[in-house]
C-alpha cells in the first residue's frame, strides 16, 4: 500500500499510530469489561485478576512487539488522546470492582476517591506502562513475587480511616 492510500484513510501520522495502538488495547479493555461483570468477590477482581490481567497484557506486548509497545509509552508520556481515553477506560472498571466492593461491604472503605488512589498507588509498578518498560530487565517471576504483596493488601480489604489515608 502505498503511503498516499495510507493517509486517505488516516490524516496523520500520529492518527495512524493512535489507531494502532488503540487497536490493540480494544481487547484488554474487553477482558476488563469481563472481570468487572463476573460473578467473582469485588477483591478477588481487584486484585487478582484486574490488575494482573493489566501486567500480564503490557508485559505480552512490550516482549513480543516492543515497538507498539513504545507507541503506547509515548503516548503516555505526550498525553496522546489513545492513551487518555484507556487511562480513563482502566480507571473507568477499576472503579466499578471498587464501588462493588464497597457496595458489598466487603472493602471496609467509604471514600470512592480515596479507595481508588490506594489501589493504583499500590498497583503503579505493575499496571503502568512506562513503569513496566522500565522493569524489562525484571523477571516475571521476580515480578509475581513482588505483585503478591500488593494483591494481599488490596485482598484483605484495608480500613483507610484506620491508616491514616
Amino acid at each position: 500500500m502505498s503511503h498516499a492510500n495510507v493517509y486517505r484513510y488516516f490524516p496523520s501520522k500520529q492518527a495512524l499510530f493512535e489507531a494502532v495502538t488503540a487497536l490493540w488495547l480494544k481487547p484488554l479493555e474487553g477482558e476488563l469489561r469481563l472481570i468487572v461483570e463476573g460473578q467473582d468477590p469485588a477483591y478477588d477482581k481487584a486484585g487478582a485478576r484486574a490488575l494482573a490481567a493489566l501486567q500480564r497484557a503490557y508485559r505480552e506486548k512490550r516482549d513480543a512487539d516492543p515497538v507498539l509497545f513504545q507507541l503506547l509509552c509515548e503516548a503516555i508520556e505526550k498525553g496522546h488522546v489513545v492513551a487518555r481515553k484507556h487511562r480513563n477506560k482502566v480507571q473507568n472498571e477499576i472503579q466499578a470492582i471498587v464501588e462493588e466492593g464497597i457496595g458489598s461491604g466487603s472493602f471496609r472503605m467509604n471514600d470512592r476517591r480515596r479507595a481508588m488512589a490506594l489501589v493504583f498507588d499500590l498497583a503503579h509498578r505493575f499496571i503502568q506502562p512506562v513503569s513496566i518498560a522500565l522493569d524489562k530487565s525484571v523477571s516475571a517471576a521476580e515480578l509475581k513475587f513482588s505483585r503478591r504483596p500488593v494483591i494481599t493488601v488490596i485482598q484483605r480489604r484495608p480500613d483507610i480511616r484506620r491508616s491514616g489515608f
